[in-house]
């Protein structure tokens, strides 16, 4: 999951997309390069652009973090992250989007602000065998429970 640290003195909300592409037993995941989740791996994501809906956005971001290409199929849910410092004062706020994605083509390859990107096989995922943002196991069972 993408999230980029805005102003410190006037933090704005922010939105954001995130893909969740599934295919065959496996989800595609990125590791992230940047705080605030620097290390950790998610789901390809990054903001969305003025005029562009989440939909799109979760395809762009995918193909830009990945290069793998995704249909985006329908929204999965919404995740706020909401960051602060030791003093309790917000620092920064995502509203990320979670889409669900068609697998098109492409074979991950890390690119733009992610480390690595891979499949994982769902039972690795939901077992927590990997340094993961927050909710990436519920969120992947939601997809899960969309295809069904």
């Amino acid at each position: 999951m993408a999230v980029r640290q805005g102003s410190v003195t006037n933090p704005v909300p922010r939105l954001g997309a995130i893909a969740v592409v599934i295919s065959e037993g496996h989800v595609l995941l990125a590791q992230r390069r940047n705080p605030p989740d620097a290390g950790l791996w998610g789901f390809p994501g990054g903001h969305v652009e003025l005029g562009e809906t989440a939909l799109a956005a979760a395809a762009r971001e995918l193909l830009e973090e990945t290069g793998v290409i995704a249909a985006p199929v329908d929204y999965i849910t919404n995740i706020d992250v909401i960051g602060r410092d030791a003093g309790g004062q917000t620092t920064l706020h995502y509203l990320l989007v979670a889409v669900l994605c068609d697998y098109v083509s492409g074979t991950p390859c890390a690119a733009d602000d992610v480390e690595d990107a891979a499949w994982f096989p769902f039972e690795q995922v939901r077992r927590g065998d990997l340094p993961m943002s927050d909710r990436v196991a519920s969120v992947l069972n939601q997809a899960i429970a969309l295809r069904r």
